[in-house]
């Protein structure tokens, strides 16, 4: 195999691809599939998926979280094995795969079936969800379609803009619990123009159950790539994203949950783990409520 520069170590080009050996080298090292990228020169918007998408690094962080990458040259001389073991020429496989209309991507989930297909240029909110979409495993439940839609209700004047909550305390963000506070916290962290913050808000303006159970509570919304001054629970002077990148956060959203004392209790960072955030808020609120009667007199 060849390592190309232009990816910068996140793709591979190759003479010859074997799907199934790549697959199973993704799963071995704990990740949810594999990600097949067709490319050719002179491709403008090639050059543009890997100049904007690629250089988002909630995208790329996520990418390198839950994929493998290889780049295939649609016009190259490469060998391709298929799962099935047949082999092809590439330029054979990408018209029967229609991925020779570049730049087009197939995603191959842990058991080897193609999750999802991309053709043509997906800015980075959709690429970005397509990602989401095949690592949680949504395939097995809605089409993508489907999935993207479901972050079409968002409520922002701009694509940089959060989505708003009414049980969200404005700033300053002073979250100090050296002295005990009397509720627990849970603080969001997220970013403009980002399809599971969208889709996490959808699920909370559907649901009025789970808006009572963060009004409950001590709730915050934070950009997790802005420069907002926070007291942090244990007391320390910083800003969003330096918090964000001390938590060892890698993508939006993620909600994290402390005690009255700041301790960190959950941390939920998928739309997957959103799927049961109900229960997780019922879980914190019950436990609040043993924590005060051990601790009262």
């Amino acid at each position: 195999m060849l390592v190309t520069a232009t990816w910068l170590a996140v793709g591979i080009q190759v003479w010859a691809l074997d799907i199934r050996a790549d697959l199973e080298a993704a799963v071995d090292a704990g990740k949810r599939g594999l990600m097949v990228y067709f490319d050719q020169e002179d491709c403008a918007y090639c050059e543009r998926f890997k100049q904007v998408n690629l250089a988002d690094p909630d995208i790329l962080a996520y990418l390198r979280r839950h994929f493998d990458l290889v780049s295939v040259d649609i016009h190259g001389r490469a060998e391709v094995r298929t799962l099935d073991g047949e082999r092809l020429d590439v330029q054979t496989w990408a018209r029967r795969e229609q991925t020779d209309f570049t730049p087009s991507i197939l995603f191959y989930d842990a058991d080897g079936r193609l999750a999802l297909r991309l053709r043509g240029y997906h800015p980075p909110y959709p690429f970005r969800a397509a990602l989401e979409y095949v690592a949680d495993g949504h395939g097995r439940r809605e089409s993508f379609d489907d999935y993207l839609a479901r972050g079409d209700e968002r409520l922002v004047f701009d694509s940089e803009d959060l989505n708003d909550q009414p049980f969200f305390s404005p700033p300053p963000h002073v979250l100090d619990r050296r002295i005990p506070a009397e509720r627990p916290l849970a603080v969001f962290f997220e970013r403009g123009d980002c399809h599971p913050c969208d889709v996490l808000h959808d699920q909370v303006r559907r649901s009025p159950e789970i808006r009572r159970r963060f009004e409950a509570l001590d709730t915050v919304q934070l950009d997790r790539r802005s420069e907002t001054p926070v007291v942090t629970p244990a007391g320390e002077r910083t800003t969003a994203r330096a918090w964000a990148d001390g938590l060892g956060l890698q993508h939006a959203p993620a909600i994290l949950f402390f005690d009255e004392r700041g301790r960190e209790l959950q941390r939920l960072d998928s739309v997957a783990g959103f799927r049961r955030l109900s229960q997780r808020l019922d879980d914190i609120l019950a436990s609040d409520r043993v924590s005060c009667q051990v601790e009262s007199p």
